[in-house]
């Protein structure tokens, strides 16, 4: 699926965090007033990768804190930590997961108003203060050992990063450090376009030609639509009378002047003729045609992105449409986003308004990733542990009991205020997002991920095992269970988990699975739909699972096809598939899905499921380039998920302060932008440690197999992502980038061999799609649902001849600055030359709705 072993970013900006509280009073309410700091000292390399970091405590409490009686409990990103070189205060333990503890060593002693300093080392460098510790919280223990108290702590402050070997994940990191003056010379490389030469839809529609003239939408204006487009019609409405101010009335009616017009044709555009539409603009009116209601529905969004930002603004202002024909269809009939909400729970009103943004720019499908090591997040009725169990996280004193412990920083308390680790989907909501989903043509995707994974479901059905076994109902209490307790197996999972597959040689673990499909299947049904597609999951199994089962040994003695433990995550979906199948359903997983292991460790096609309904996901183009390619070539359906271009919860760039993720290398909308499906070595430029990629000896895409590319799938993993805002500043821009390579036609670029000349073109493109951001995109989504918390880029800056000269990213965009040391704000004066003055100039870029980036600052 994703991130390579170990490394894993698990941290959140600190200002998500919250303050101090205890579980409640007690003798060391004091211990709240311990202040902790974290400094990363160092990256390095060596025989192996890592980094030095150190805690600082400081006591500013009346309490003494001993060599015994207390741990302090954290998150952080689970890299594995080595022996540090020199004795410490105090020891680093590695718990699971992302959990870890601090307990003092013989000797520990901090007074009230002292400071000590624990030092530890890790692999894998560190770059971001998203990396650093948090959800911190002290445990006290009585003279018995056992706990008396659980004490918050506020956050956790970060000491800046500043030095190159901060800044970089050692000497082997290439990639550019973020400067004021890198990002400078950067942004010259695009240039200011008038309004007249943007792009009228985003993404780019096949074919769209200006003519003469304008439509006046009024309030008299009315919506018709055939029978049949009540839902596009009525959607349509509620969007205009939100933006504009327009209350538009909508009738069954045939097409007249001065209304905008919706109806189904025989129509093809590119060939396609599914979601297809036409749209014409004239001094009448509007004219819709789409081949489906879906192409209706894809065309009304066009419309509406026509809609001048100056009308935004200014509601019940005259609304002037240019007259234009636009024809149009997908480049991918599967164009879909995948959001992970185990990790960091989001609220059901998070979820409509993603799926409204995503059905905005024409995404269709909307993988739900609500299983996870970390989270059960869908009320299953018939089993009640999955969400009273699975569904939270809290502070457990026994580390193997059926509870999940904190993890991302969600600290000790289940549903603590603020924090991210708790909740789940009731069963009504489940059914009105599937609703809200398909009134705006997204098939939403419900995923269960096995073998690996699963650590919540196993930890759950324990809950209910135990549960039932006191009960006395040992038949039930086995029914279910998904672990096997004489398993000693020894493994680290790439998440740092030692507990989180199940036990495939159990037929309880298809009797869950089953019992899953079939109830998650009466929700669809209850929602006026069918169930048709399951996401499996069926990656990441971490090496040395199922190596010390009882049960596992004695199978392999048996069967001469299992000749080690590595071929149990097939055998696993040999017997799955057919229950699956046996429901209508398409398989949808992880590429390990249609993958099987050599001898010597490597990963080949497996021919055994070709033909099956089983589409794998390809997210690895860089540690195994062409892999989607020898899949596809192979005979599968698959879905091309690129690391380099689509996963959005890897960060914008390398700067600290940037949150996200970087073990496959950085992110930004203009990598989501430039993608080629038939060819994507030409636009998988480096590693992930910024190396220049080399592609040689690799297997490239049959003609005959570009039919196995079905479409193209963004993914945002939450390891890092705390609440709506986050969520969406993860998304936004990247999502309009990424629309593009789902929808718009072939780029003209895809098909010039040579690098530099490429680049050429790629830039003037990419160029002009950057003025579209600044200038049309990216302020409209302040006004779409109320307001979306989308990123705008920092300025770059650099100081020539005494003044500071600035310039942005998305031209369009407004720099605005201060000098008396305060922050730039909408009122601040607009950059227009350079600026002389002496001291600290304060930079920060804004758009047209007044949205602003971060302050960048150069001082004379």
């Amino acid at each position: 699926m994703r991130n390579i072993l170990f490394v894993v970013c698990i941290s959140v900006t600190l200002w998500m965090l919250h303050a101090c509280k205890t579980t409640e009073s007690g003798a060391y309410d004091q211990a709240s007033k311990i202040a902790v700091s974290w400094e990363l000292v160092s990256n390095f390399s060596g025989p192996t990768d890592g980094f030095e970091a150190k805690f600082y405590l400081k006591n500013n409490s009346n309490l003494t804190l001993e060599e015994t009686g207390w741990a302090l409990f954290f998150n952080m990103s689970p890299r594995p930590l080595v022996a540090y070189p020199t004795a410490q205060p105090a020891n680093l333990e590695h718990i699971n997961g992302d959990w870890y503890k601090m307990t003092p060593n013989k000797g520990f002693r901090l007074a009230p108003g002292d400071s000590i300093a624990v030092a530890y080392q890790g692999t894998e460098g560190i770059i971001k203060e998203t990396d650093a510790p948090l959800g911190l919280y002290f445990v006290f223990y009585d003279k018995e050992g056992k706990e008396s108290q659980i004490v918050q702590l506020d956050q956790c402050t970060v000491v800046p990063f500043a030095r190159r070997d901060q800044l970089l994940r050692g000497p082997k990191d290439q990639d550019s450090i973020q400067t004021n003056s890198f990002r400078y010379a950067e942004n010259l490389k695009v240039s200011l376009l008038p309004t007249e030469q943007l792009l009228p839809v985003v993404p780019t529609p096949v074919k769209t030609t200006k003519t003469t003239g304008a439509f006046s939408l009024t309030s008299t204006t009315a919506i018709h639509y055939e029978k049949g487009l009540e839902n596009e019609a009525n959607l349509l409405a509620q969007r205009l009378k939100e933006l504009t101010g327009q209350a538009l009335t909508t009738n069954n009616a045939a097409p007249a002047a001065n209304t905008i017009s919706l109806q189904t044709g025989k129509i093809a555009v590119n060939g396609k003729e599914k979601e297809a539409y036409h749209l014409s603009i004239d001094d009448k009116g509007v004219s819709i045609t789409g081949s489906d209601a879906a192409g209706v529905f894809y065309a009304t969004q066009s419309l509406i992105s026509m809609i001048p930002i100056s009308v935004l603004q200014q509601k019940n202002a005259p609304i002037s449409l240019p007259a234009l024909k636009i024809e149009d269809a997908p480049r991918f009939q599967f164009r879909s986003m995948h959001l992970d909400v185990s990790r960091n729970f989001q609220t059901k009103e998070t979820i409509l308004r993603t799926l409204d943004i995503l059905s905005f720019y024409k995404i269709n499908h909307f993988l739900f990733y609500t299983t996870e090591d970390e989270g059960w997040r869908l009320e299953i009725e018939s089993l009640p542990e999955l969400t009273k169990v699975g569904a939270q996280r809290e502070h457990t004193s026994s580390y193997k009991t059926s509870v999940l412990h904190p993890a991302y920083g969600s600290g000790p308390i289940a549903y603590d205020k603020g924090k991210h680790g708790s909740g789940y989907y009731t069963k009504a909501d489940f059914i009105e997002i599937l609703k809200y989903a398909h009134a705006r043509h997204i098939k939403v995707i419900p995923e269960v991920n096995f073998p690996g994974h699963a650590r919540a479901a196993i930890k759950a059905m324990e809950a209910r095992y135990e549960r039932l076994m006191k009960e006395g109902k040992e038949k039930e209490a086995n029914e279910y269970r998904l672990a096997d307790p004489d398993d000693k197996s020894v493994y680290l999972s790439a998440q740092a988990y030692k507990d989180n597959v199940v036990d495939v040689t159990q037929e309880s673990v298809y009797r869950f699975y089953e019992k899953v499909m079939d109830d998650m299947a009466k929700m669809y049904k209850e929602a006026g739909l069918t169930m048709d597609v399951i996401h499996a999951g069926g990656d990441e199994v971490a090496e040395g699972a199922w190596m010390k089962s009882p049960r596992a040994i004695e199978m392999m003695k048996k069967d001469p096809s299992l000749k080690n433990t590595s071929h149990f995550q097939a055998y696993f979906f040999r017997k799955l598939l057919p229950r699956l199948q046996k429901r209508n359903l398409t398989v949808h997983g992880w590429e390990e899905v249609a993958l099987t292991k050599t001898p010597d460790g490597k990963y080949k096609a497996n021919p055994e499921f070709v033909g099956q309904n089983v589409i794998p996901y390809i997210w690895n183009n860089v540690f195994d380039p062409d892999l989607g390619y020898r899949l596809a070539n192979a005979g599968y359906p698959v879905v091309l998920c690129n690391v380099t271009n689509f996963y959005f919860d890897l960060a914008y760039n390398n700067d600290p302060k940037e949150p996200g993720l970087y073990w496959a290398g950085f992110v930004d909308a203009r990598d989501n932008y430039t993608f080629a499906p038939y060819d994507m070595f030409k636009t998988t430029y480096t590693n992930s440690m910024g190396k220049p990629m080399v592609f040689t000896n690799v297997e490239r895409l049959k003609p005959e197999a570009r039919k196995n590319i079905i479409g193209i799938e963004a993914q945002l993993w939450s390891e890092t992502v705390k609440g709506r805002d986050m969520m969406e500043y993860y998304t936004l821009p990247k999502l309009m980038g990424f629309a593009e390579s789902a929808w718009a036609a072939e780029r003209a670029w895809e098909n010039i061999g040579e690098r530099n000349a490429r680049e050429k073109v790629i830039q003037t493109s990419w160029n002009l799609f950057a003025n579209t951001l600044a200038q049309k995109e990216l302020p409209r989504l302040s006004y779409l649902n109320g307001g979306y918390n989308y990123r705008i880029p920092l300025p770059g800056a650099v100081i020539d001849n005494g003044a500071v000269i600035a310039n942005v990213a998305y031209p369009g965009l407004i720099i605005r600055y201060t000098t008396d040391g305060s922050e730039p704000s909408a009122q601040s004066p607009v950059y227009q030359s350079p600026i002389k003055v002496r001291g600290a100039v304060k930079l920060r870029c804004f758009d047209a709705a007044g949205k602003g980036s971060r302050t960048v600052m150069i001082n004379l």
